[in-house]
C-alpha cells in the first residue's frame, strides 16, 4: 500500500510539472495600447495622432517627394502642411486687415490658388 501511495505521489508530481500555466489572452485593445505605449513615444508632448486614407497618387507622390528630398514621409508632410500654413496666412493678411486673426480663428474662407499651366 505505501509502494502504491509513492507511486500515486510521483505521477501527481510529474503531471503538476509537464502542466503549462498560460497568462489569459489580451484583447485587441489591449495590444494595440500596448504597442502604442512602447513605440509611439513622444518626448516633447508636441505629437497627435493622424489616422486617415489618402488618394494612391497622393500617397506615391508623398513618397517621391520624401525620397527626394531625403526625408521622412511624416517630415515631408509637416513640410507642405507649414508651407501651405504660411501661404493661407499671407493671403488672409491681405484679403482683409484682420486677416489672419480672423484665419486662426477660422474665420475666414479663402479661394484655392488656381494652378495653370
Amino acid at each position: 500500500m505505501e509502494t502504491k501511495r509513492k507511486a500515486q505521489a510521483s505521477m501527481a508530481a510529474n503531471q503538476n510539472q509537464n502542466t503549462k500555466v498560460y497568462p489569459q489572452r489580451r484583447s485587441n485593445a489591449q495590444r494595440q495600447a500596448d504597442y502604442r505605449a512602447r513605440h509611439l513615444k513622444d518626448e516633447n508632448g508636441q505629437l497627435e495622432r493622424l489616422s486617415l486614407m489618402i488618394d494612391f497618387h497622393a500617397k506615391r507622390a508623398l513618397q517621391r517627394l520624401a525620397s527626394c528630398y531625403g526625408v521622412t514621409q511624416r517630415d515631408m508632410l509637416e513640410r507642405l502642411l507649414m508651407q501651405a500654413n504660411r501661404v493661407a496666412q499671407q493671403q488672409a493678411a491681405e484679403h482683409c486687415p484682420d486677416g489672419q486673426t480672423d484665419y486662426f480663428e477660422r474665420r475666414i474662407s479663402l479661394q484655392w490658388p488656381a494652378v495653370t499651366q
